[in-house]
């Protein structure tokens, strides 16, 4: 499975595990890139010296490359990446914020850069300003979208006409067919969050990955909307957001509502009442929690084998 992807990253696989708060640390990003894919550290509920001994410890773990995730709204964002710099990681993901302003200091440092758009227009900035790869993330992911609402399967192609750089596809991934896919609307890799987020390294709380295998369609919910989307699992916070945005509620109340740490409380500390749990639609696939490895291992298999169902199909579509 050689494409652009995995040649910029010196990876086996086109398979990226997001970098995740909470739940994406270092023995998650070295299991997934000891196996071939490329496992991400999720910085953004990391300080800078936190970083440093995930980072450390990722790189006894396994001698393949990986890297990091860098909300870029982050008010220590520049002293996560001078982290990431010192440390000789060379692989960044951004998101959250526009990389022009950190892309210089990355570059300069030897980084191959990818950055996580939610629209056609945002990708263009990003190749614009110089990043070597764009995750294109459709509204069905976790966590937190863009005010587009746009889906996976019309984002993949839309991007992947507007821009040269490599389109690594992102948002209710969680099985090969859905891989196979994402490479037949025109992308060169996937991103994988929440099928990661239920796997045997993830640091998310136990109960935060049962709530994961136990949903099914229908088990997120899209809230918090005048602030910044977010896809969260039906939990009681969850509820009491979507029936506030219901009412009418305002920014500065929804803010109150939304308190601090709730991301915390929820994936990391398991508080079903009080706390988020963020995960995408692509819950609804996940059926066990199973060892990165394996995931990654049932991902290639699954999306071999969906192409070769689709031996033969281009003879039964061509014009006549």
């Amino acid at each position: 499975m050689r494409s652009r992807v995995t040649e910029i990253f010196g990876i086996r696989y086109p398979v990226i595990q997001a970098g995740m708060v909470w739940v994406s640390g270092w023995r998650l990003a070295a299991a997934v890139s000891d196996a071939g894919g490329l496992g991400l550290i999720g910085a953004g509920s990391m300080k800078p010296e936190l970083l440093r001994e995930h980072i450390r410890r990722a790189r006894t773990a396994t001698a393949s490359p990986f890297g990091i995730n860098i909300p870029l709204l982050r008010r220590d964002a520049e002293d996560l990446i001078r982290v990431v710099l010192e440390e000789n990681v060379r692989i960044v993901f951004t998101s959250a914020g526009h990389p022009g302003k950190y892309l210089p200091m990355l570059k300069d440092g030897g980084c191959t850069v990818a950055h996580v758009v939610p629209s056609v227009k945002h990708a263009r900035k990003v190749e614009s300003v110089g990043c070597d790869a764009v995750v294109a993330e459709g509204f069905e992911a976790g966590g937190h979208n863009g005010f587009e609402e746009t889906t996976t399967l019309s984002l993949i192609p839309q991007v992947a006409d507007a821009v040269a750089i490599p389109v690594i596809a992102a948002g209710g991934i969680a099985d090969g067919r859905q891989m196979a896919a994402a490479f037949a609307l025109g992308a060169e890799g996937v991103q994988i969050g929440t099928r990661f987020a239920a796997t045997e390294e993830s640091s998310g709380h136990p109960l935060f990955k049962q709530h994961i295998v136990d949903a099914q369609e229908g088990g997120t919910v899209l809230t918090m909307k005048k602030i910044a989307p977010v896809r969260l699992l039906r939990t009681p916070f969850a509820l009491r957001a979507v029936d506030a945005e219901a009412r009418g509620a305002g920014e500065e109340e929804l803010r109150e509502l939304l308190g601090q740490k709730r991301e915390m409380r929820g994936m990391f500390e398991g508080d079903n009442d009080e706390g988020e749990f963020e995960a995408g639609q692509s819950s609804a696939l996940v059926r066990e929690i199973r060892p990165a490895a394996d995931v990654l291992r049932a991902l290639l298999e699954e999306c071999a084998a969906a192409t070769d169902s689709l031996t033969g199909l281009s003879d039964v579509f061509r014009p006549r």
